[in-house]
Parts: structure tokens; sequence; C-alpha cells
């Protein structure tokens, strides 16, 4: 069984029936802007899509300090405290690629957002 969201888009694949109590969750949650599909359909890894593969080449490091940020309910101001004082207009600059990332901050970013390094170098 495959319920498909629209606005915003989302699946979930459930293996079974979709009881009662989920789908008066999803109809909360989402009027009845989403379907349930009865039959199987060919899903795509999502690291194996082009969608995954452009997102992913046109990812930047601050580009994700910016969504992990934002994610969080987190302003610059705060980000910056986190990271050890660090001004807002530092923190801008990070995001919008004026300003390298040292190793040191990746590290406390990695920590910070519980990512993996590698994701800010």
């Amino acid at each position: 069984m495959l319920a498909v969201v629209k606005t915003p888009h989302i699946e979930i694949k459930i293996n079974g029936t979709v009881d009662d109590p989920l789908r008066k969750f999803l109809e909360k949650q989402y009027g009845k802007k989403f379907k349930i599909l009865d039959k199987e359909s060919n899903l795509t890894e999502v690291t194996k899509s082009d969608w995954y593969k452009k997102i992913r080449t046109d990812s930047t490091p601050g580009k994700r300090i910016r969504i992990y940020r934002l994610n969080q309910n987190m302003t610059q101001d705060v980000l910056g405290k986190a990271l050890g004082n660090f001004k807002r207009h530092h923190i801008s600059e990070m995001e919008s690629g004026k300003r390298g990332i040292s190793k040191e901050t990746a590290i406390k970013l990695s920590k910070l957002f519980k990512k993996p390094i590698e994701n800010f170098l």
C-alpha cells in the first residue's frame, strides 16, 4: 500500500492496509490532498535518482549550514553563539560561500547538527 500526499509531496509506503487512525491523521494533516494507491509502484532509491544527483551537485557546505539551521528554527545569531561567539555576518558569509569553513568550525557544526563533518567541508 502506498499513500501519496501532494503539496508537499510525500510518499509513505505501508506494508498492508492503511488503518482508520492513520487515514484520519493524514486527512487532518493534509486535507483531501492525498490518495491511497493499492498497487505497488516502481520506486527508485533516492540516491540513484537524477533529482538527488542534481541537488547533491548544487549543494554547498554553506547551503547545508543554512538548511540545517533553518530546520532547527535557529537564527544566524543563535548559531554564531553556539559556535563560539561568531558574529551574525560571519555566519551569513559562510552560508553564502564568501567565507570558508575551518576544520574546527566544521567539527562544531557536525556535532551541533548531528551530521557528517564532510557536509561542511
